[in-house]
C-alpha cells in the first residue's frame, strides 16, 4: 500500500489566522514523535488573510486516521474549533517521493 497525502485548507474567523497557525504548528511539533507521519507542513498565503494550509504525508491512510484519535490531537482540535470558520479538503494525494520524503 502506498503513502497517503492530504492537502487541506482551514479558514479562520476574522483576525484569528495567526492563532490558528500557532495551533497547527503545535500539531506539527507533536507529529515529530509519530514515525508514520512523514511530513506535516503548515503554510499561509499572503493573498488570503483567513486561511491556513496543511500538507500531510503519512505511511498509510489508516495511520492518518489513527492520529486523529490521539489525545494530543483531540486537545488541539478542541482549541481550534472556536476560531474556525470552515475547512476544505483540497485534495487527497498519493505521494511518490522527492526531497523530504
Amino acid at each position: 500500500m502506498g503513502k497517503f497525502g492530504i492537502y487541506g485548507k482551514l479558514i479562520a474567523k476574522e483576525g484569528e489566522r495567526e492563532q490558528l497557525s500557532a495551533i497547527l504548528l503545535e500539531a506539527a511539533k507533536s507529529m515529530e514523535s509519530l514515525d508514520d507521519c512523514e511530513l506535516y507542513l503548515v503554510s499561509v498565503s499572503p493573498e488570503d488573510p483567513h486561511s491556513v494550509y496543511v500538507y500531510e504525508v503519512w505511511n498509510s491512510e489508516s495511520a492518518h486516521q489513527g492520529s486523529l484519535t490521539l489525545e494530543s490531537t483531540q486537545t488541539l482540535i478542541q482549541r481550534a474549533k472556536p476560531i474556525l470558520a470552515g475547512m476544505e479538503r483540497i485534495s487527497t494525494l498519493v505521494p511518490r517521493g522527492g526531497k523530504g520524503l
